[in-house]
């Protein structure tokens, strides 16, 4: 297929040719019984300050884009960028008001004009389409994301099956390498009430390795030693019969789907969600991965967040075991979004929180995460999708992909950033020469409220990152009008 022929993978250069960079050192495995830790470290506690990404010349960074879509970029990002905004746009969104037509739409059409129209790509594929041509003109390009999620019946679950593939589909008509990924949330093809069973009775089985699932495949490990079992506090039931076959059906769909993605050349990423599913999501992804990923190139890519504790033991656990059996791993890093669900729950169940305690760790554990898998990838043992919208985690990728000699085009190496957040950080490594990847959010308003209301939950603790994007932006728009007055 094209993705796995396309490219050749770059062979590492001759350690005494390659680039040295001081600030940056090897990845550092510690072995505790089955889970590694890794640490990367630079210039101690300073900030990366080489000048491998080049941010400061925005006549360079926005020389495609105009002034009015940066004045509309700039104006959008006040707006979410605003906590009383955020909080209020959130209790609006989810209030049960939203039921009521009189209060739905008129919410619903300035959602359209300004978090939708920044966020997403279009509310089909022909409008994703054109925004994915407009980005493809500025080097970057689009990973398909479909809004659906949280599907309650196998009925359901057919009908985004189809439209998944439909889409997959179509993105192939488009130009030639500007589609990235297709991606997919496991909780639209699988009911999610299924998930939260075959998740719980993987944790029992993972604190009490006696028990049996006779429906179980062997894949590579979803837990670690230290992954968070306080969701189940007694043996489940078994699966009835109709779960088993459900269970049969979700993989069934999953299989379908990436059966289209390999036959359009279009590798599948799968969206990491809440941790009352993660294990059973993590399962589906790597019993597809042991069909489809046996070529150099993976084609199904799982999803690991950095801001659970338990996120490098995982990786690095499910990344040896795939070596092992000869399988290529593929696996997309992010921070994570479900924070807030995630402390209620566990505080719910009187359990500690799985999230690190504080930004810090969890920009540590990312950091982490990317230096073992880009190791990985420069060894021939892994992919990676470094979804971040940190300038820092960025720079320090782009100074570790060097330092190992991968090329900026193997794409065992890619970025990715949301539309609409971190455009500096995304245009930066694209004049780098890296590939880059903006997630390009469609369907209609309606249905993608709850990937809004994340983006804005998120963006509490991306609020440092919207302010130099706008300072950025304004120096630029600065310039502009400097320019065309002779000054």
């Amino acid at each position: 297929m094209a993705w796995r022929t396309g490219r050749e993978i770059s062979k590492l250069s001759d350690a005494g040719s390659r680039p040295r960079f001081q600030g940056l050192t090897k990845t550092i495995l510690t072995m505790r019984g089955s889970t590694t830790k890794a640490e990367l470290y630079s210039n101690g506690d300073q900030r990366i300050t080489d000048n491998i990404l080049q941010t400061s010349n925005g006549e360079l960074l926005y020389a495609g884009v105009t002034s009015k879509e940066l004045l509309r970029t700039l104006c959008n990002l006040h707006l979410v960028g605003y906590e009383p905004v955020v909080d209020a746009s959130i209790k609006v969104l989810t209030s049960p008001l939203m039921q009521s037509a009189l209060f739905r739409v008129p919410v619903l059409q300035a959602v359209k004009y300004t978090a939708y129209s920044h966020f997403c790509a279009g509310e089909n594929i022909a409008e994703a389409s054109t925004t994915l041509k407009n980005m493809w003109k500025l080097g970057l390009r689009g990973i398909m994301d479909y809004g659906l999620e949280d599907a309650t019946d196998s009925q359901s679950c057919d009908k985004n099956l189809t439209d998944f593939v439909n889409v997959v589909h179509q993105s192939a008509v488009l130009p030639s390498g500007s589609v990235s990924f297709a991606c997919v949330k496991i909780t639209a093809i699988c009911p999610i009430q299924l998930l939260e069973r075959v998740s719980n009775l993987l944790r029992w089985q993972h604190k009490n390795a006696k028990f049996k699932l006779p429906w179980r495949q062997e894949v590579m490990p979803v837990l670690a030693n230290s992954s968070p079992t306080y969701h189940v506090k007694v043996a489940p039931e078994p699966l009835t019969r109709e779960e088993e076959n459900d269970l049969s059906l979700a993989h069934l769909r999953l299989w379908k789907l990436c059966e289209a993605c390999d036959q359009e050349g279009v590798p599948l990423l799968v969206d990491a969600e809440y941790s009352s599913v993660q294990p059973a999501i993590d399962y589906m992804v790597h019993a597809a991965a042991l069909d489809f990923n046996k070529g150099s190139q993976p084609l199904v890519y799982g999803t690991i967040q950095a801001y659970l504790k338990d996120a490098f033991p995982r990786l690095s656990l499910a990344a040896k075991d795939a070596s092992k059996r000869g399988i290529s791993y593929g696996v997309k890093l992010v921070r994570g979004a479900y924070l807030s669900r995630e402390v209620e729950l566990a505080s719910s169940l009187h359990a500690p929180s799985p999230i690190h305690k504080n930004i810090e760790e969890t920009h540590s554990c990312y950091d982490s995460c990317a230096a073992f898998m880009l190791e990985q990838a420069a060894c021939g043992d892994g992919s990676v999708v470094l979804a971040t919208h940190n300038m820092d985690s960025g720079r320090i990728a782009a100074l570790k992909a060097e330092e190992l000699g991968l090329s900026k085009e193997d794409p065992r190496l890619q970025f990715a950033q949301l539309k609409g957040m971190a455009d500096v950080l995304s245009l930066a490594l694209t004049h780098a020469g890296f590939r880059v990847s903006k997630y390009l959010a469609f369907g209609p308003v309606y249905q993608v409220v709850p990937y809004l209301v994340r983006r804005a939950q998120e963006n509490r603790g991306l609020l440092g990152n919207t302010a130099l994007e706008r300072q950025f932006i304004r120096r630029e728009l600065r310039r502009r009008l400097q320019e065309s007055a002779g000054l």
